[in-house]
């Protein structure tokens, strides 16, 4: 089965669990509230998703002028991989991180923190860009986004079920779920989502990382740059949606003990090797 149909299921996994979470929260009328409510977060998550994580993250488009080496880096990287000039964006964020948002590469942005200008060198920024640029060149920032507002909605659904059943709950008319229940699945819905999204994203990273290290012919400046990462992020963590977290080029989010096994992106370490192996290819 390829990846492009592996993506589509899981996507339609995202949507089912909505739908299933309203049919167990409220009923007949809560699973037709959370059709239209997929059906919605669909259409915007193809459409609006790259506007609305970059508000999101309060990242400012930047001109040539204002940024001359990131603009210059990211239109190099544009050229080498044959697709259109991305928009370039700055978030004002003193952690390190970057991502790439939009739904083809007609219509992508590529967005760095403050902090990862600070961190790297050009070269290690450069492997940085040429990942993002990977995302972009396999069509990857699309199913992120959508995935991103999809399981963002499934959120919604949990704190709203939550809500409800602190304040008495629903009775079982329709065939909503008991008070207990709702409880348990406004913990287990985006438990179920995050494992979605991590069996999205996982694959995803290794095939940008590769892709990255191509494009910018030095897979060694990508991978010193992933364990600078690595460490900033540990530092100066971020106060990131979790939704989003999938997005980053590396997980925005503290994963220690048992949730490490969760987390939307491979192991670190795993990614370090495999670009390290890619100098003797």
């Amino acid at each position: 089965m390829s990846n492009q149909i592996k993506t589509v299921l899981l996507l339609g996994a995202l949507t089912g669990l909505i739908i299933f979470f309203g049919k167990l929260v409220g009923g007949a009328r809560g699973m037709q509230i959370a059709f239209f409510l997929a059906v919605a977060m669909n259409f915007i998550g193809y459409w609006f998703s790259d506007k609305i994580v970059l508000r999101m993250y309060n990242a400012q488009e930047v001109t040539p002028q204002q940024a001359p080496q990131l603009y210059s880096m990211v239109g190099e990287l544009a050229r080498e991989a044959q697709i259109p000039m991305p928009r370039v964006y700055v978030i004002p964020e003193e952690t390190p991180n970057a991502f790439a948002t939009g739904r083809n590469p007609e219509h992508a942005a590529v967005a760095v923190t403050e902090g990862i200008l600070r961190l790297l060198t050009p070269d290690e920024l450069k492997g940085v860009l040429a990942h993002e640029m990977g995302h972009v060149l396999n069509r990857d920032i699309l199913i992120s986004s959508v995935a991103a507002t999809l399981a963002g909605a499934i959120m919604i659904l949990a704190d709203m079920a939550r809500f409800s059943a602190f304040f008495g709950g629903r009775d079982n008319e329709e065939g909503g779920s008991s008070v207990i229940g709702t409880l348990l699945l406004s913990i287990l819905a985006p438990l179920a989502a995050m494992l979605i999204q991590m069996a999205i994203s996982r694959s995803r990273e290794y095939i940008a990382d590769e892709t990255g290290a191509r494009l910018c012919h030095n897979p060694d400046s990508l991978a010193n740059a992933l364990a600078k990462l690595t460490r900033g992020n540990e530092q100066i963590p971020m106060n990131a949606n979790p939704a989003t977290a999938q997005m980053f080029i590396v997980n925005p989010l503290t994963s220690q003990g048992i949730m490490h096994l969760f987390s939307t992106h491979p192991p670190i370490e795993e990614r370090i090797a495999r670009l390290h192996a890619m100098r003797y290819r």
